[in-house]
């Protein structure tokens, strides 16, 4: 059975040539104690519809710093971020909850499901949140997805009766729930077994045929192959930008 498809009215900028998401000089600084830490320094980055873009790097290079500002969890100390037409620097958290919410699908690694929710009611949360579809719309649309992503036989058990493994594809399921046209995951396999991981890649990277982009960190090398293009980190910095058949 097909998944209920949603309005997207980002389809006409899906097929021109604008980035889904566009960094220019993105700083990010963090106050600490000890003193001021950078996190991210002068980056430029543009993620294009199709891109299945691993992000990787030592710990401490500003991996997971990058997809919180991707995904306005967090905002740039300096610089410009753009989703399409709409610029993210300067916005309030309130704002940035509202465009999250129709915009990025965000898929953690320790998951983040809601436990005092069965796992359909967190797959039609963000539908709910945002008033995506008619109401009427988001309960079979839920079952589509959790359909697709083999669990609907879950779907009305809480979280702590699933799996390790399940419980990460509720979490994907609820990520693209509202149907983002951009998907943000940090290290989404790291608790998954070798199947299961393969499992999600694949899903991801079918996600980029119709147009969506992936952005992906990970430490996993053995992943690679899945990757459209893949960025390093090094100290805040882009060290290398790499397209799938580049020369090493």
């Amino acid at each position: 059975m097909p998944v209920a498809t949603l309005t997207r009215p980002y389809e006409s900028h899906l097929r021109s040539n604008r980035p889904l998401a566009s960094l220019r000089g993105v700083s990010k600084v963090y106050i600490t104690p000890a003193g001021s830490f950078t996190a991210l320094a002068d980056v430029d980055l543009d993620i294009v519809a199709g891109d299945f873009l691993a992000v990787v790097g030592k710990s401490g290079s500003g991996k997971t710093t990058l997809a919180n500002l991707l995904t306005g969890i967090d905002s740039a100390t300096a610089g410009e971020i753009r989703s399409g037409d709409t610029v993210l620097t300067g916005k309030s958290e309130e704002q940035l909850t509202a465009w999250r919410g129709r915009n990025v699908g965000v898929v953690f690694q320790f998951f983040q499901l809601l436990p005092t929710l069965t796992v359909v009611e967190n797959v039609m949360l963000p539908m709910d949140f945002c008033r995506v579809g008619k109401p009427t719309e988001r309960h079979p649309r839920a079952m589509g997805l959790l359909r697709r992503l083999g669990i609907a036989d879950q779907a009305d058990k809480l979280p702590v009766d699933l799996s390790g493994g399940q419980q990460q594809r509720a979490a994907i399921a609820r990520a693209l729930a509202n149907d983002p046209p951009l998907l943000v995951a940090d290290e989404p396999t790291g608790n998954l077994d070798s199947r299961t991981a393969a499992e999600v890649m694949d899903l991801f990277q079918s996600l980029t045929v119709d147009g969506r982009a992936v952005v992906m960190v990970t430490h996993e090398r053995d992943l690679a192959s899945y990757f459209t293009r893949t960025i390093e980190l090094a100290d805040g910095r882009i060290a290398a930008d790499r397209r799938a058949g580049d020369l090493v």
